[in-house]
């Protein structure tokens, strides 16, 4: 079971329109893996993710989720995938308690487990005082850490993060990718997704980069520093990219302010 598929994805195509935005995209993930999901706006690295959550339909090709073909079942595989979101829709009326409970009823905890749960995660976090206060008067790393519970509340086999260390405290980061490196190990899957570059080299066991709809680089850090004979993560992917003018640029927009 070491090497058991969580995601198996086969000629994936997808139009926006007339624009081409997934061009024939080939993947197989293993549990226990930190994916570290990366591309350029517009590349076609969220389009993949809402593809495998069944947010966005229209697609062309084969996409398995834990063995489940996701055109088939539907529903049921959802309730093993947990979901942070880079924008996130949050009920900020409500309190945490009442938020996070109901995310729970949605995955199919009793109301009793999920408050449970959900108050002793908030402790870890730092902010149980602040479970039956209305989130919208949460700060932005509050609110992030909600998103997270939510996320894995339902201790789900495969994660989705986009950008989730953000508005986090050092000391909160720091709990974050020790809680990922822990859930690897006991097996679960996890996209990682974010433009910080140095993060996703350091948290990541295995990097997939796209590029104009198709995977440009899949492998370990040290496999793509070797095939790129760069340095960093940012060096390797701006050359796989193309992108070489962020220097002339930066000088251009500061010598416009200093006009």
């Amino acid at each position: 079971m070491e090497n058991f598929k969580t995601v198996e994805i086969k000629d994936l195509s997808m139009n926006y329109g007339a624009k081409e935005v997934l061009k024939g995209i080939n993947l197989e993930v293993h549990k226990g893996e930190i994916i570290g999901y990366i591309g350029t706006n517009g590349a076609g690295k969220s389009t993949t993710i809402k593809i495998i959550l069944g947010i966005v339909e229209g697609w062309r090709g084969e996409v398995k989720v834990l063995g489940q073909d996701i055109k088939k079942d539907t529903i049921e595989y959802k309730r093993k995938i947990g979901y942070v979101p880079e924008v996130a829709e949050i009920y900020d009326n409500l309190t945490a308690r009442e938020y996070l409970t109901f995310i729970g009823s949605l995955y199919g905890l009793k109301y009793e487990v999920a408050d449970e749960k959900a108050e002793r995660l908030m402790m870890v976090f730092g902010i149980k005082d602040a479970y039956q206060s209305r989130i919208n008067s949460y700060s932005k790393g509050m609110k992030q850490k909600v998103l997270l519970i939510a996320s894995m509340l339902h201790n789900p086999d495969i994660l989705f993060l986009d950008e989730p260390l953000s508005g986090l405290d050092a000391n909160s980061v720091m709990i974050v990718k020790e809680i990922l490196s822990t859930l690897a190990k006991q097996g679960k899957t996890i996209f990682y997704s974010s433009h910080i570059m140095d993060v996703v080299e350091r948290i990541s066991n295995r990097i997939i980069l796209i590029n104009d709809g198709q995977i440009a680089a899949d492998g370990s850090f040290k496999q793509l520093k070797e095939r790129s004979k760069e340095g960093s993560l940012e060096q390797i992917f701006n050359q796989i990219t193309g992108f070489s003018e962020y220097e002339a640029l930066a000088k251009q927009f500061v010598s416009i302010v200093e006009e």
